[in-house]
């Protein structure tokens, strides 16, 4: 997500940040300012936003109908942290490097490849889980794409990334309380299909405006 930096182009950096309530949240201020304080850097953050990735989708690959999925949306959370943290650290913070883009990038694509990855593996459906993640990544692509072309970067959804977690997460939450993991597998399937179709309308915005 880009909090550490837009692509470069004649678009105004601030323009490609996406746009989160959270970033104005109290408490997430106050975390961000404690790592300025602790010598943390946004880059070292969103590295860690792909350890707590696979910290979750381990755990729920191990246990999917218990305390794993419970300790995956927990790890899911801490990763969009991270996320919000980051490009407060960066931009805030004043601590924006020359390489922040990349970190800003590619270890978000870890992650979601990570988490969707797993959850397809822990219903029992590999190819699944794989259709999601690429979704994913179709929909950052083109997110970025048109930014490359000096378009503003589009973070709508129907399911960005912010959508994708946040049903990744409620089904992890309720998966034990059900016993199945029937809900989980729709969670990816919506994930999949919305993902493809949030990917083409971004598409489709991009071409209108070139």
């Amino acid at each position: 997500m880009p909090d550490a930096g837009g692509v470069a182009g004649s678009v105004n950096p601030e323009a490609n940040r996406r746009p989160l309530k959270s970033r104005g949240n109290a408490l997430i201020q106050a975390v961000a300012r404690s790592a300025v304080r602790r010598g943390w850097t946004p880059n070292g953050i969103s590295v860690a936003s792909v350890v707590f990735a696979l910290l979750g989708g381990l755990c729920l690959l191990v246990n999917p109908l218990g305390w794993g999925a419970i300790l995956c949306a927990v790890g899911i959370q801490l990763r969009l942290l991270c996320n919000v943290v980051d490009g407060l650290v960066a931009i805030e913070g004043g601590k924006k490097t020359s390489t922040g883009v990349l970190y800003n990038e590619v270890p978000d694509r870890v992650a979601d490849t990570v988490l969707l990855v797993a959850a397809g593996y822990a219903v029992g459906a590999p190819a699944l889980g794989w259709a999601a993640a690429t979704a994913a990544v179709f929909t950052a692509y083109v997110r970025l794409l048109g930014g490359s072309l000096g378009q503003v970067q589009r973070f709508t959804g129907p399911l960005a990334k912010q959508h994708r977690m946040a049903l990744l997460t409620g089904a992890c939450l309720l998966t034990p309380l059900f016993g199945t993991t029937g809900l989980l597998q729709l969670a990816v399937i919506i994930i999949t299909v919305g993902g493809f179709y949030t990917g083409f309308v971004r598409l489709k915005a991009v071409a209108a405006q070139l």
